[in-house]
């Protein structure tokens, strides 16, 4: 066995998914659509191995390096070897390639990370590469009616629409919550600075697949005391961000929501400077009410505490499942 090693070329593609074939975990799914050209806006190598045989070279291997702007702290890598060149070592010279190619990122950026799915080849070559978890990541679907709807006030309609309202995704005060709450769960690996523009153009516009937004109000006389105006409103307490239209709290169904039975895909957080029981609460009403007659899809980081703390009596009692399996996002040590 000849093994050379080159730049990624137009084609490479449509050659290795041949000796590939479909991927083997839901990372190298994602994964696979990051191997492209070398380029420098962002900032990306990608490398090849061919096994030569007799004058004529296969790719069977590819692995690539890229900076992220999210996330800036470290560069994503993904290596894949056709299941026929494993153990060989050709792994391990495309990932000290890549190391080589990181240490000269203009950035300055030279540490990786990647996600695998336990207990496969992927685990186990990250894992001999010296690389370590630092966080794992669930998706799960919670089942309709697995809460206790919440009662709002005195129960009625006017005090469930003074703290329950749908808010354009363009709002700046729901931006503000979001890149907060997803900054205050990921001091694991930062995403730098989340501006409200960058916010917006990540998680809320049309372009981010986001659909629409339900958020949870604190009752307005905890906000700002007693006699407040009737047109103010109280904090945002916690938002969900749907990419499929939500079915509203009234159960009819908008054009655009998920199909029937399927679960829709929501982001779901709270306030960051909630103490954990208020956090805990306002996640546990919003989720309630949003997975009170259709299926709810959610993904779950272990750093996600009041989420996990709502989550978890679910998953042990059957009224939510995990969707496929656990991923691992892993890093070079500090």
């Amino acid at each position: 066995m000849a093994i050379a090693y080159r730049q990624w070329r137009d084609g490479d593609d449509l050659a290795l998914l041949e000796i590939w074939g479909g991927p083997e975990t839901e990372q190298a799914r994602q994964f696979r659509g990051t191997l492209a050209p070398s380029g420098g806006a962002p900032w990306r190598r990608c490398i090849v191995a061919e096994d030569v045989v007799d004058g004529v070279a296969i790719p069977v291997a590819a692995g690539v390096v890229h900076e992220a702007s999210l996330h800036p702290e470290r560069l994503w890598a993904y290596i894949e070897v056709d299941r026929h060149h494993r153990r060989t070592g050709v792994g391990s010279t495309l990932l000290t390639m890549l190391r080589h190619e990181a240490a000269q990122s203009p950035s300055g950026v030279s540490r990786l990370r990647t996600k695998v799915e336990p207990g496969t080849p992927g685990a186990a070559f990250v894992e001999a590469a010296g690389m370590v978890p630092i966080q794992r990541s669930r998706l799960v679907v919670v089942d309709p009616g697995a809460l206790k709807l919440p009662v709002f006030g005195d129960g009625s309609e006017a005090a469930a629409s003074e703290q329950v309202e749908d808010l354009a995704t363009g709002s700046v005060e729901l931006s503000d919550v979001v890149g907060r709450y997803y900054t205050s769960v990921h001091g694991w690996d930062s995403p730098g600075e989340l501006s409200i523009a960058k916010v917006q153009r990540l998680f809320l516009d049309e372009l981010s697949g986001a659909h629409g937004a339900i958020v949870l109000r604190a009752p307005k006389a905890s906000a700002f005391g007693a006699g407040v105006p009737a047109s103010r409103k109280g904090r945002l307490e916690a938002f969900a961000i749907s990419y499929a239209e939500l079915v509203p709290v009234d159960g009819t169904a908008g054009e655009g929501a998920a199909p029937s039975g399927q679960p829709t895909d929501v982001f779901l957080g709270h306030e960051p400077n909630l103490s954990a029981d208020e956090a805990q609460a306002a996640v546990r009403d919003l989720l309630a009410l949003i997975a009170f007659q259709h299926p709810v899809l959610l993904e779950l980081d272990d750093s996600m505490s009041a989420l996990s703390a709502v989550v978890e009596p679910l998953l042990e009692s059957g009224k939510a499942r995990l969707q496929g399996a656990n991923t691992l996002v892993v890093s070079d040590p500090a």
